[in-house]
C-alpha cells in the first residue's frame, strides 16, 4: 500500500468541518469578539499588521495543519495536485509518491488527508480573512487599514475561485449548479449550510476582486508576497476568464501585465522560476530558510525541484516529469524544449551547472542527471529542469514559488481578445510573446490547431507545473487525454494511464468526511467512478494529437 494511502489517524480528531468551526467569535479560551477586534485593532495598529501577515501563511507554509506528512504544504500543495491530477505532469507509481492519489485520481475518497487538505487550505484563508475583516468598522479611514482590507478580500476570492473550479464544471456551463458552502461569520447555522451555485460564489469573487481592485490604488507592497493592485487585476483577470467575460478578461489581464516584461529566451535557457524577485513574476510565495526548516520535505522543492539534496524528488526517485505526448508537441527551436531532459536525459540547461555533493563527488553538465549518491538517484526520462535550485544541491529549500506571471497575463490577453471577437488582436498578441521570448520565427497560424487549442497549448508549456493542469481542462470543457490508445504513446505509469470525457463526474472532488459528517446540508458529488487503467483509448483533446 503506498504511504499516501493510509488514512491519518489525524483525521480521527478533525470531526468539525473547516467553516463551521471557524465561524465561531465568542470568547472561548482568549478568543476576542468581533467588537473587541474592532477596539483593539483602533486603539493598537500594530496588532492588525500582526494578524495581516499571517493570512499569507497556508499559501505554502510547510507543515501548516501539523499533520507532520510530506503532502501539507498549503495552497503550493494544491497547485501541485492540480497539475499531477491533469494530463502533463506525473510522478512515478512508487511507494514513495505521496501524491499517487493524483495520478490515478483516488483524491475523490472522502477519507483520504490529501482531498482533507484541498478542501480545509482555502477555508482557512477564508476563515481568516472573514476574522480579521470583522476586525474593522465599515468607515474606517486608516489607508494602511484599508490597504490590508483589500488584500484580505482578494485572497478570499482566490481561496473562493480554487474551490468553485474543484468542486464543480466551469461557470460557462454550471453556473446554475452547486458549488460550495459560503463561510461567513454570520451563516445562522453552520450544521446546516448547502452549497451555494456557482454564481452564487463568483459574486462573492467579484464582489471582494472589485472592492480589492478599487482599494490598492497607490498601494506599493514591500515585497511580491504580499497583494498590490496588479495582482488584484490579475486575479479579477482569472475570474472573468472563466466567467466566459473575455472582454472584461482581456482589459484586466492587460492592467495587470502593465510595468512586467516576460523571461528573456536567455533568461529561462537555466533553471529558473524559483527567486520572488524575478522580474516577469506578478505575485509570489517568499519562501525562507526558517520557514522550509520547519518540514523542508513538505515544500516546493522537495517535489517539484529536481536538484534538491534534501527532497523526494532526486532523494526518492519521485523526479515530477512531463508527459511525453506534450514534449513532443514542442518544436525543437522553443526555449522550452530544454526544460525537460529528453528520453536520453539530456538538456540544454544542464551546460554550466554544477552539482557539488562533497565527498561523495561532483558532477557537471550533462553528467548531472545520471550523478547519483545517498540523495540523489538519477533522473528519469522527461524529469524537469525548469524550477531551479540555489545552489545546485541545496538542503534549505528555500525556493520561492510563482503564483502569477505575466507570461500568464499575456496568454490570457491573447485567448480572451480572440473570444471577444478581436481575433487579430488576440493572434498578434500571442504571436508576438512566442516569437519574442521563446521561439523566434513562431507563427501561431502554422501549428494547424484552432486558435483556442493554440493558446492552450502555449499555455500547458509555459505555465506547465505552476497549478493550472486540471483546472485549464475543465475551463475548456475538454477531455482528460493522457493516452492516445498505446502504452507508448506516453510515460504515464499504467495505473494514471487513462482518458476522461470533458462530463465526467469524477473530474469533480468530493466533500471530505470532516465536512459532510457536520454540515448535514451537503449533497455531495456522485457522477463518475475511478478510472480504470487504458480506459477511454480514443479520446483527444486537440494539442497531443
Amino acid at each position: 500500500m503506498k504511504l499516501n494511502s493510509f488514512i491519518s489517524v489525524l483525521f480521527a480528531a478533525l470531526v468539525l468541518s473547516a467553516c463551521t468551526d471557524m465561524n465561531k467569535i465568542v470568547p472561548e479560551g482568549g478568543t476576542l469578539l468581533a467588537s473587541q477586534l474592532k477596539e483593539t485593532n483602533a486603539a493598537v495598529p500594530s496588532r492588525a499588521s500582526a494578524a495581516f501577515v499571517g493570512l499569507f501563511n497556508p499559501l505554502g507554509n510547510p507543515n501548516y495543519f501539523g499533520y507532520g506528512t510530506p503532502d501539507d504544504w498549503g495552497v503550493l500543495m494544491m497547485l501541485f495536485c492540480n497539475d499531477v491530477e491533469g494530463a502533463d505532469a506525473l510522478l512515478p507509481d512508487s511507494n514513495y509518491n505521496w501524491f499517487s492519489v493524483c495520478g490515478e485520481l483516488s483524491s475523490r475518497t472522502a477519507s483520504y488527508r490529501n482531498p482533507m487538505i484541498r478542501y480545509r487550505t482555502p477555508y482557512m484563508i477564508i476563515a481568516n480573512s472573514n476574522d480579521f475583516l470583522a476586525g474593522f468598522d465599515d468607515n474606517v479611514t486608516d489607508q494602511e487599514s484599508i490597504y490590508m482590507i483589500a488584500q484580505a478580500k482578494a485572497l478570499r476570492a482566490y481561496a473562493y475561485m480554487l474551490l468553485a473550479q474543484d468542486f464543480q464544471f466551469t461557470y460557462t456551463i454550471a453556473k446554475d449548479k452547486p458549488c460550495v458552502p459560503v463561510c461567513a461569520l454570520d451563516i445562522e447555522d453552520p450544521a446546516n449550510n448547502p452549497r451555494a451555485s456557482v454564481a452564487a460564489i463568483y459574486g462573492i469573487i467579484m464582489d471582494d476582486l472589485n472592492d480589492a481592485v478599487s482599494k490598492l490604488a497607490g498601494y506599493a507592497r514591500p515585497s511580491k508576497m504580499y497583494i498590490d493592485q496588479h495582482v488584484a487585476y490579475g486575479l479579477r483577470a482569472r475570474a472573468n476568464l472563466l466567467m466566459g467575460e473575455y472582454a472584461d478578461a482581456a482589459a484586466d489581464a492587460e492592467k495587470a501585465a502593465e510595468g512586467y516584461t516576460p523571461a528573456s529566451i536567455e533568461e529561462v535557457s537555466h533553471p529558473s522560476f524559483m527567486d520572488i524577485s524575478e522580474h516577469n513574476w506578478i505575485w509570489g510565495f517568499d519562501m525562507t530558510a526558517d520557514v522550509a526548516k520547519t518540514f523542508k520535505y513538505a515544500t516546493s522543492s522537495s517535489w517539484l525541484r529536481s536538484f534538491s539534496s534534501w527532497a523526494y524528488a532526486a532523494g526518492a526517485g519521485c523526479y515530477t516529469m512531463i508527459n511525453k505526448m506534450l514534449y513532443d508537441k514542442i518544436p525543437a527551436s522553443d526555449v522550452r524544449k530544454g526544460w525537460w531532459v529528453d528520453e536520453n536525459l539530456q538538456s540544454p540547461l544542464l551546460d554550466g551547472l554544477t552539482w557539488d555533493a562533497g565527498t561523495a563527488g561532483v558532477a557537471s553538465g550533462q553528467a548531472i542527471p545520471l550523478f547519483e549518491f545517498d540523495d540523489k538517484l538519477a533522473f528519469l526520462p522527461y524529469t524537469n529542469v525548469k524550477f531551479g535550485c540555489n545552489p545546485i544541491g541545496t538542503t534549505d529549500n528555500a525556493e520561492d514559488s510563482p503564483l502569477m506571471r505575466v507570461e500568464e497575463m499575456l496568454l490570457i490577453q491573447a485567448e480572451a481578445n480572440y473570444k471577444a471577437g478581436n481575433t487579430a488582436k488576440g493572434m498578434q498578441i500571442l504571436n508576438d510573446f512566442v516569437s519574442t521570448y521563446r521561439n523566434p520565427g513562431y507563427s501561431a497560424s502554422a501549428s494547424g490547431r484552432s486558435f483556442e487549442d493554440e493558446v492552450w497549448f502555449q499555455r500547458r508549456v509555459e505555465l506547465w507545473g505552476e497549478g493550472f493542469g486540471i483546472h485549464d481542462t475543465k475551463r475548456l470543457n475538454k477531455p482528460l487525454v493522457r493516452f492516445l490508445g498505446t502504452a507508448e504513446s506516453t510515460n504515464m505509469p499504467p495505473a494514471f494511464r487513462f482518458n476522461l470525457a470533458a462530463n465526467d463526474g469524477w473530474l469533480l472532488m468530493r466533500f471530505n468526511n470532516g465536512e459532510l459528517n457536520t454540515n448535514f446540508g451537503i449533497v455531495d458529488n456522485t457522477g463518475g467512478s475511478l478510472p480504470k487503467m487504458d480506459q477511454n483509448p480514443s479520446l483527444r483533446d486537440g494539442v497531443t494529437d
